[in-house]
C-alpha cells in the first residue's frame, strides 16, 4: 500500500514539474500568434494614432501581427471589460486614457479599473493649454481668476463631453483656484472650438496642437499650460505654475494595460519593447504632431498613476457633483 502512494505521489511530482516547464517554455516563446491592441474609442483620436503606431513597431520587433480593435460605447466600458474578461496571457491589450480610472468613478463598472488590470507601460502625456475668447478681459491666469470670482457661474466653459477628460481638468482648475464657471459640454473638442472661436463660450481647457494656428492668429487668447515646462510650439504660454496656480497636475495620458493575472515576465517584455519603440525619433516626431510626448514609467509607477487619477478626480467628482446623464 505504501509503496502505491509512493508511486502516486512521484507520479504527481513528476506531472507537476512537466507542468511547470510547458509553463515556462509557454512564457518564453511569447508570442507565438497575433497580439491584440483593443481601444474603447472610434477610430481617428489620439488613441487609437497612438494605438496603431505602437502596434506596427511592436508586431516588426515581436515578429508577430499586433491589429487594433476599435470598441467604442458604454463610456469606454465595452472595449475595456473585454479586455477585464480575456485571457490573462498577453495576446489581449487594452490601449487607453486617464479616463479608464475615471469612468468607474461616474457609473457602475461591470470592473475595477485597478484590480481588474495589470499596468504595462504609459505610452504618451499631452498637456492642456488653457484658452479663451479675446473678448474676455483677461490677459493670464491671475486675472481669469479675479475675473471669474467677481463674476461667479457666469463663464462658460466647454468640454468634449460630460464627465471627460477637458471637463474634470477644468473643475479641477475651478476647485484648485476657489472659481465656478458653467459647463457647457460637447460631442468631443473639434465641435466645441468653432463655438469657441465665435464667442458662443468663453474658455476651454484644449489640446495644443488644436488651437495652435487660431492662438498665432488671434482668434484664441492662450492663458497657461499644464505639465512643468513650457511646450516648445507655444514657447511664450507660461505654466499653471508660473501662473500663480501650483500642482495642477491635469495632463492626459495614453497606456497599455493587460487583464489582471497576465505573467509578469510577459508584462516585462511588452514593457521592454514598447520603451524602445517611444524611444525613437520617428515615435517622437508622431507623438509631437499630435500634440503628445513619449512618457515612459515602470509598471509600479503606471500603477500608482492609475490610483492617483482616481483620488484626484474622485474628489472633484464629488465636490463639483459630476453625474453622467
Amino acid at each position: 500500500m505504501h509503496g502505491i502512494f509512493g508511486a502516486l505521489r512521484r507520479m504527481s511530482a513528476t506531472a507537476a514539474l512537466v507542468l511547470l516547464a510547458g509553463s515556462a517554455a509557454a512564457q518564453s516563446a511569447y508570442p507565438n500568434k497575433t497580439i491584440r491592441f483593443i481601444t474603447p474609442f472610434p477610430p481617428g483620436g489620439n488613441t487609437n494614432i497612438l494605438a496603431r503606431l505602437v502596434a506596427d513597431k511592436l508586431g516588426e520587433a515581436l515578429g508577430q501581427t499586433v491589429v487594433v480593435e476599435n470598441r467604442p460605447g458604454g463610456n469606454t466600458m465595452i472595449g475595456t471589460d473585454a479586455v477585464a474578461k480575456a485571457a490573462p496571457d498577453g495576446y489581449t491589450i487594452l490601449v487607453t486614457t486617464n479616463a479608464h480610472a475615471v469612468t468607474p468613478l461616474l457609473v457602475q463598472a461591470p470592473y475595477d479599473a485597478v484590480k481588474s488590470f495589470a499596468p504595462i507601460a504609459m505610452i504618451s502625456r499631452g498637456e492642456w493649454v488653457l484658452v479663451v475668447h479675446p473678448s474676455v478681459p483677461a490677459n493670464n491666469l491671475r486675472e481669469l481668476i479675479a475675473l471669474a470670482k467677481s463674476k461667479p457661474d457666469e463663464l462658460n466653459f466647454a468640454s468634449s463631453g460630460g464627465g471627460g477628460a477637458s471637463h474634470l481638468a477644468t473643475e479641477l482648475l475651478g476647485t484648485m483656484a476657489g472659481i465656478k464657471m458653467r459647463h457647457v459640454p460637447y460631442k468631443g473638442g473639434g465641435p466645441a472650438l468653432p463655438d469657441l472661436i465665435a464667442g458662443r463660450v468663453q474658455l476651454t481647457l484644449a489640446v495644443p496642437s488644436a488651437v495652435v494656428q487660431h492662438i498665432a492668429t488671434g482668434r484664441l487668447k492662450a492663458i497657461a499650460i499644464s505639465g512643468e515646462t513650457r511646450l516648445p510650439a507655444l514657447p511664450d504660454v507660461p505654466t499653471f505654475t508660473e501662473s500663480g496656480l501650483p500642482g495642477f497636475d491635469a495632463g492626459y495620458w495614453i497606456g497599455a494595460l493587460a487583464p489582471a493575472g497576465t505573467p509578469a515576465a510577459v508584462l516585462d517584455k511588452l514593457a521592454a519593447e514598447i520603451g524602445k519603440i517611444l524611444a525613437t525619433a520617428e515615435s517622437k516626431d508622431k507623438l509631437a504632431s499630435v500634440g503628445a510626448l513619449p512618457f515612459t514609467t515602470t509598471r509600479e509607477q503606471f500603477a500608482a498613476v492609475l490610483r492617483n487619477d482616481a483620488d484626484k478626480f474622485g474628489n472633484v467628482i464629488k465636490a463639483a457633483n459630476i453625474k453622467l446623464e
